[in-house]
């Protein structure tokens, strides 16, 4: 791959242990691993690749860690927009069923190219419908054209409706057939080495949509294999609380815990509504948290309580989630709501005392904000800690050269220059102006330069058309 130098920018944030902020800042990169960071006067003066950064804040690369891409197809169904979980998961089931190969395959770049063009240079996926023809090796082949890191999930769905399950009896499958595929996808894409462009995950769905014997057999195999972790939705919404209590007498978390679900190697999308207890257990265990809060609105889950998973010591990232409960793939506007909708949260506590949170004034309680550094922070380091990843998250010698750049003259940002680090969340969520991943420029100039997107874009629109019923 050769040598890259990005060079000039105005403020270089590299979120390494010191969170150093260089001015003028430089990252000089060879074969996609970062050599050197600093000023721009202490690096290198050519590569193989020179980027001017000139009037642009850099950032470490967004870290996305969940998200179904082949639900681009079906974003903004009329039959969808106001409806909560359970019945919005009904109204999708059997369309994701009838998708092909094909049409994965422009969901899944079209998500790509709209998430690395708002800085995001790693992205979880978490696909659990197959039927149609469709493999998971459909999105793992996708993101390789387009260049992105990129985590697959085999997921799963196995309990139908006839047997108790919310999912259709023709959405699920074989558990069996499930397991022998998940090794077969383990063993023929999952890469655990450092700097690793792919990586593969056991996801089965739901507790409302597979068996316990899912969920054991399926940790059982993870745990086989160096590296592969395990991922599902829990604690999304009353709905799926009130199922775990009536099908196994137990909490979402407890039944986590009886079937083998708690650990280092776990992580849960949502996870909104758990009690300091279960906050105190993920935090023993080491089980992580994807905070998705445009897909916690847009379906009225509830605000996950961010702040408190943090000062446990829980792992939290930051996930964009599918594009048909969020509606859009842009990493930066996610940052941003994840820091808007902590403070909302704060806001609803009940008082402490005689004053709230939001009526004093005493300094001491500074801490209690979710900051723009906070939520970048989340976004970044704690997304790849999430992950299981200690290359990526950052920007210092031996990370993965894995970064995006904003353009600070814009409009958008005309008058909030004082900080330009804030600026990026609490101004309008901006496209990227570059995205490097792997130390390969992948937006140039705001632009998706690996993949020609504009047939891409056609085809994905005839599609979603075909199949919004």
């Amino acid at each position: 791959m050769g040598t890259l130098l990005a060079r000039h920018a105005d403020v270089l944030v590299t979120m390494d242990d010191e969170r150093r902020e260089i001015k003028d800042g430089a990252i000089f990169a060879r074969d996609g691993i970062v050599e050197q960071v600093g000023p721009t006067s202490e690096l290198p003066e050519t590569a193989d690749v020179v980027i001017e950064l000139s009037g642009q804040v850099v950032l470490p690369g967004l870290v996305n860690t969940h998200h179904h891409l082949d639900q681009t197809l079906t974003r903004n169904l009329p039959q969808a927009q106001n409806i909560n979980l359970f019945p919005w998961l009904v109204a999708h089931y059997e369309i994701w069923a009838q998708r092909t190969p094909a049409a994965t395959r422009c969901s899944t770049l079209v998500g790509l190219a709209e998430l690395a063009a708002s800085g995001c240079t790693t992205v979880f996926d978490h696909s659990y419908v197959f039927q149609s023809g469709c493999k998971v090796d459909d999105q793992i082949a996708a993101a390789a054209e387009i260049g992105v890191r990129f985590g697959a999930c085999r997921g799963s769905m196995s309990l139908g409706k006839s047997k108790g399950g919310l999912p259709p009896d023709s959405c699920v499958e074989d558990e069996e057939a499930i397991l022998i595929d998940s090794e077969r996808v383990i063993n023929q894409f999952h890469d655990p080495s450092r700097g690793s462009m792919l990586t593969v995950t056991l996801g089965p769905c739901s507790p409302f949509s597979v068996t316990p014997e899912l969920m054991t057999g399926s940790a059982e195999l993870a745990r086989k294999h160096q590296g592969v972790g395990l991922h599902t939705h829990l604690c999304e919404t009353f709905d799926e609380e009130k199922f775990t209590l009536e099908m196994y007498k137990m909490r979402p978390v407890t039944y986590m815990d009886s079937v083998g679900w708690l650990g280092h190697d776990v992580w849960y999308a949502h996870a909104i509504h758990v009690n300091d207890v279960e906050i105190a257990q993920f935090a023993q265990t080491g089980t992580g948290v994807a905070h998705c809060p445009s897909s916690n609105m847009r379906l009225a889950s509830g605000i996950a309580p961010v702040k408190k998973y943090r000062d446990a010591g829980v792992r939290v990232g930051i996930g964009v989630d599918g594009s048909a409960s969020n509606d859009c793939n842009h990493m930066l506007g996610e940052v941003r709501l994840a820091m808007l909708l902590a403070r909302l949260k704060m806001g609803l506590l009940p008082p402490e005392g005689p004053q709230s949170v939001l009526s004093t004034s005493d300094p001491l309680r500074a801490d209690e904000w979710m900051t723009a550094r906070e939520a970048l922070e989340i976004a970044t380091r704690g997304g790849a800690s999430v992950l299981g990843r200690d290359d990526i998250g950052h920007l210092a010698p031996g990370m993965c050269a894995d970064f995006f750049s904003i353009d600070l003259n814009t409009v958008d940002y005309a008058g909030g220059l004082v900080d330009p680090v804030a600026a990026t969340l609490f101004c309008a969520p901006q496209k990227a102006k570059y995205t490097v991943i792997n130390g390969r420029v992948i937006v140039d100039n705001g632009v998706v330069v690996t993949v020609d997107m504009g047939p891409v874009v056609r085809e994905h629109n005839a599609f979603a058309l075909a199949h919004a019923g």
